[in-house]
């Protein structure tokens, strides 16, 4: 007797082998059966895996999905330990407890940085209540710059005194209940009708809300997505602060070109010479562009320094409000028509306060 497979058409997944006896005068005993493997060489697979199993060279099977025929008689035991061996080079994966450290601990400047498990949350509380008194503040008096919009661009359109009036009173109201600023060294302060640039470090979000509190009427510079939100966009084209693009060098020299008419025209402009806000509290690299508009048009640079911002709100976690105090220390102003040396005495002034 004697067992010969066959492929089943209809049971072609679960059952790839129909088993069907054959009387042979060789064997005597059940014991002796034998698998005859005929027809294709491959039980089970498609024509893509087939031809895959031909071409390779180590087409080992490893489960009952594909099987190799051979055409040969093989005990029929043999197919069973191949199909039950367990595999010697299956690696076990093993869960192990992973530790996860932020990138932001650590950072900042002395007793300024903030790991994320160290939040404290009176911290994320203060936040929340930050950016609604900010709503609630700038919802009303976005009405009255509106209202007189008409005005200042009638009587005053490159200052802009009035609505920067207002700002002042927004900033104050929103920076009031949650910290103190200290200023320092006012007497530097050129008069309110003399154009200059100013320049200062950039540590925090609440480095404008810093600034604004000042009350001098000077333009900033921002990206021109900013401008997209609504209140706070309409609010920063109705001070005329000045759109950037910063991969755009296009946009950056007629950025330039547009501080030059203002300061020409009486009214002071910003700069945040870093670029960007920095992460660790260090001072970073000056770019030289606003220290060319000032030597070419010939109005001081004055450098200002803020201190706390960073530790209160960090760059990166403006969610939270430490408490804390800012202070802002206003050093004298510099004059003179080279750039780079301007770039280079503002920047040692700055970096000396730190």
């Amino acid at each position: 007797m004697e067992i010969v497979a066959s492929q089943s058409q209809s049971h072609a997944f679960h059952f790839p082998l129909r088993l069907r006896y054959k009387r042979s005068s060789n064997i005597s005993r059940p014991s002796l059966l034998q698998f005859r493997v005929h027809k294709e060489p491959f039980v089970g697979c498609s024509t893509y895996k087939q031809a895959v199993l031909r071409n390779s060279y180590n087409s080992t099977p490893n489960g009952g999905s594909c099987i190799p025929r051979k055409h040969v008689n093989v005990p029929w035991y043999y197919y069973l330990q191949e199909f039950y061996q367990p595999n010697p080079h299956k690696q076990v994966k093993v869960s192990r407890p992973v530790a996860v450290r932020s990138e932001l601990a650590g950072t900042g400047i002395p007793d300024s940085s903030y790991p994320l498990t160290d939040i404290k949350l009176g911290s994320k509380v203060r936040g929340i209540c930050f950016y609604v008194v900010t709503a609630i503040a700038a919802i009303f008096l976005i009405v009255l710059m509106i209202a007189q919009h008409p005005l200042v661009l009638l009587f005053d359109q490159p200052r802009r005194r009035a609505q920067f009036f207002i700002a002042k009173i927004w900033a104050s109201l929103t920076v009031a209940p949650f910290l103190k600023i200290e200023f320092e060294g006012l007497e530097n302060l050129p008069p309110p009708d003399v154009p200059a640039v100013y320049v200062s470090n950039h540590q925090s979000f609440l480095d404008i809300y810093t600034l604004l509190t000042l009350g001098r009427s000077f333009k900033f510079i921002s990206k021109t997505g900013i401008f997209l939100y609504p209140i706070i966009g309409w609010a920063m084209f109705m001070l005329g602060v000045i759109p950037l693009k910063r991969m755009d060098s296009r946009s950056q020299m007629e950025c330039l070109k547009r501080c030059m008419d203002l300061l020409k025209k009486g009214s002071s402009v910003f700069f945040f010479p870093e670029g960007t806000r920095s992460k660790d509290g260090t001072l970073g690299a000056f770019k030289k562009g606003a220290f060319s508009v000032a030597a070419k048009v010939g109005v001081p640079v004055v450098p200002m320094t803020l201190i706390g911002t960073g530790k209160i709100m960090p760059a990166g976690m403006e969610r939270i409000l430490n408490p804390g105090s800012v202070k802002v220390i206003i050093h004298k102003p510099i004059e003179g028509s080279d750039a780079a040396v301007l770039c280079n005495e503002a920047r040692n002034a700055i970096a000396g306060a730190l």
